[in-house]
């Protein structure tokens, strides 16, 4: 077996790490100046240093943090919804998945489609006066609730995510179930542990890593979340709805304000890398304690 030294790992190293640096490195760079300065459409090449006034108004922005709780809530409920459908979904239809796999492909349909255009859809399904479904209330049941107004909007939102990324949780769920070997279980069947115990004692542990994976990049994914939500109801009535990519695309590509636009982009990119570093910090003292 070959040993690689250490000049030779360098050098295998450079162009990934030259590419970084050229497509990542000088981007962020870029936009940690825009940051603390002045600009605008009209002076993009020419940026005036202000220092710390666009985040000071970041901060201080009321609809930032609306925008930042709606995304945090978003996230979190999308995120449990999915992992509690997808873990029920897994676990139910992997005895029928076993004996027929060719039933995984209808199940992951919803992951084909844009989410784009899934909101472009349900705006039409929905919309109140055009839309099928508050026809059909109406007619069956004489009324209809707005489904695209500030009450229910929310609400709407995280069916339409959830019933489109639920699949992603089942396949990453099923997979991890799937994995446990059947030994295992049999085992503990045989010393007299029921179903419901099998599950609490045995599967659970044993697809906890892919539980909680699954979960943080559902809710990262949630919190990030902009493409459905602004093809479905935009910032919504009073900016109900505003998802924090949505309060940045505004201020950038609307409001014309990009130093505060890339300011907000940095905070919410130090506030993603503190909660990696804590969820660092924990496993490794998982690890440890193990």
């Amino acid at each position: 077996m070959a040993i690689v030294t250490r000049a030779e790992g360098r050098a295998y190293l450079t162009p990934l790490v030259g590419f970084l640096l050229l497509f990542l490195g000088f981007p962020a760079l870029v936009n940690l100046v825009y940051s603390v300065s002045t600009v605008g459409f009209q002076n993009l090449r020419s940026p005036e240093l202000s220092g710390f006034g666009n985040y000071l108004a970041v901060v201080q922005d009321r609809t930032f943090w609306q925008a930042t709780f709606f995304s945090f809530r978003f996230g979190m409920v999308t995120a449990v919804a999915e992992c509690l459908i997808g873990l029920f979904l897994a676990i139910f239809l992997a005895p029928l998945l076993a004996k027929r796999s060719v039933l995984m492909a209808p199940l992951m349909l919803p992951l084909m489609v844009a989410p784009a255009m899934i909101g472009l859809m349900y705006r039409l399904v929905l919309h109140e006066f055009a839309g099928p479904v508050p026809y059909y209330l109406f007619l069956w049941f004489g009324d209809s609730p707005a489904f695209l107004d500030v009450n229910n909007a929310f609400k709407t939102l995280v069916v339409v995510e959830t019933l489109q990324w639920t699949p992603f949780a089942f396949l990453l769920f099923y997979v991890a179930y799937s994995a446990i070997p059947l030994d295992v279980r049999e085992a503990a069947s045989l010393d007299g542990a029921s179903a419901w115990r099998i599950l609490w004692w045995i599967d659970l542990p044993l697809m906890m890593p892919t539980l909680v994976i699954a979960f943080f990049i559902r809710f990262i994914d949630g919190f990030r979340v902009f493409d459905n939500v602004y093809a479905l109801t935009g910032s919504g009535a009073g900016g109900s709805t505003t998802s924090l990519s949505i309060y940045i695309y505004q201020a950038f590509f609307k409001d014309g304000s990009i130093g505060k636009a890339v300011a907000a982009s940095v905070v919410l990119f130090i506030a993603s890398l503190a909660v990696l570093y804590g969820l660092n910090w924990l496993a490794g003292r998982r690890r440890k304690a193990a």
